[in-house]
């Protein structure tokens, strides 16, 4: 995603990338820009990602849904975000005025916009412990969306004609899996039943797990619940970009009006780099960019997001050192067509998505 400007007799292209570092600067200029009331999730955002949605997942699919929180200096974010290939996508997010954890208004005013957004799809909304209150289960369930919500481990269950006991009485250890159908949760009256699964995963990035989930769920078995939560961790990733680990937002001085509207460029950058990223692997030119390989590691070594993000700096030096390359060349002419290789991949990476 690239804005092309002239200047004298060369064309640069200026990235959404590279506007980041300019905003969060708080410049004059940027202060303006960033003041324009017409910039707002609903009317710039929303069109977007609905697009790169549609043509990344095929409507009437599953699309996991994930709610969380974050503190941003003494900022108080609420998100909702898509998760797809182990990434976190922003959709729709609000600053809270306050500190602490979110109630269930708070909860359903950032979900209700994009259940409209995303309604071509089978949404399933997971959470962490903090959306554990059973009133969001029961709202997610009446609006016809599957969710799975983790409990905390104080929290009573009871199982048909059972008495009420802590979730963390359930007998379990690491590789033990166990899934409770239609229980109460609670011991308030009212409330629906739902399914619980109660799993202590053996090795997480081979490390054992430090505590079991107690999941509450409305999906019909415990691999699918635990499937859908285990990709909670794709919104880490998220935050980390939007912070130290890629645009650092928390260097920002911009009042809560304003920060509303940098996280929109923050979320069109890190969309347009994950993107670019994806279609760099995909033409095999990330080897320009990074080392996509490495001895003894099993796991990829870069994301599509980091590939993208650097693969903007890669060009921007290419361009500072052109000249500089060419007139070496003369003394090595058996490089030249390694260089031309390289030529070829510049103009693939460098192509506006």
């Amino acid at each position: 995603m690239v804005v092309t400007i002239s200047k004298t007799s060369q064309n640069r292209t200026i990235s959404c990338n590279s506007a980041i570092n300019h905003f969060t600067k708080q410049s004059p200029s940027s202060q303006r820009f960033l003041s324009i009331k017409a910039l707002s999730i609903l009317v710039i955002w929303f069109p977007i990602i609905r697009e790169v949605i549609s043509r990344q997942i095929k409507a009437g699919t599953q699309l996991i849904i994930a709610l969380d929180r974050t503190q941003w200096k003494e900022y108080n974010v609420l998100m909702v975000s898509a998760i797809y290939q182990k990434r976190a996508f922003p959709i729709f997010w609000t600053l809270l005025d306050k500190q602490g954890a979110s109630n269930l208004a708070e909860q359903q005013q950032v979900v209700r916009p994009v259940i409209r957004l995303l309604k071509k799809y089978k949404l399933v909304i997971i959470g962490d412990r903090e959306f554990h209150n059973i009133e969001l289960a029961q709202w997610l369930h009446r609006q016809h969306l599957s969710f799975v919500l983790r409990q905390k481990g104080n929290t009573t269950f009871r199982e048909k004609k059972q008495p009420f006991q802590a979730l963390s009485s359930i007998p379990l250890k690491p590789g033990i899996h166990l899934f409770y159908p239609l229980i109460n949760l609670t011991q308030n009256k009212g409330f629906s039943r739902f399914n619980l699964v109660a799993s202590w995963k053996r090795k997480y990035k081979g490390k054992p797990e430090d505590e079991p989930w107690y999941l509450l769920t409305n999906l019909p078995d415990l691999k699918s619940a635990n499937k859908i939560y285990a990709q909670r961790y794709g919104i880490e990733a998220m935050f980390k970009d939007c912070k130290t680990g890629g645009y650092n937002l928390e260097g920002s001085q911009a009042s809560p009006d304003k920060l509303i509207v940098l996280m929109i460029l923050i979320a069109l950058a890190m969309t347009a780099a994950w993107l670019q990223g994806k279609r760099t692997k995909l033409q095999g030119q990330e080897k320009y960019v990074c080392r996509p390989q490495e001895t003894g590691r099993t796991r990829r070594r870069h994301s599509n997001f980091w590939i993208g993000l650097y693969g903007e700096n890669w060009l921007i030096g290419f361009d500072s050192c052109q000249e500089w390359v060419e007139s070496m060349l003369s003394f090595v002419r058996n490089k030249k067509s390694f260089y031309q290789k390289g030529l070829r991949a510049i103009k693939l990476i460098g192509q506006p998505l």
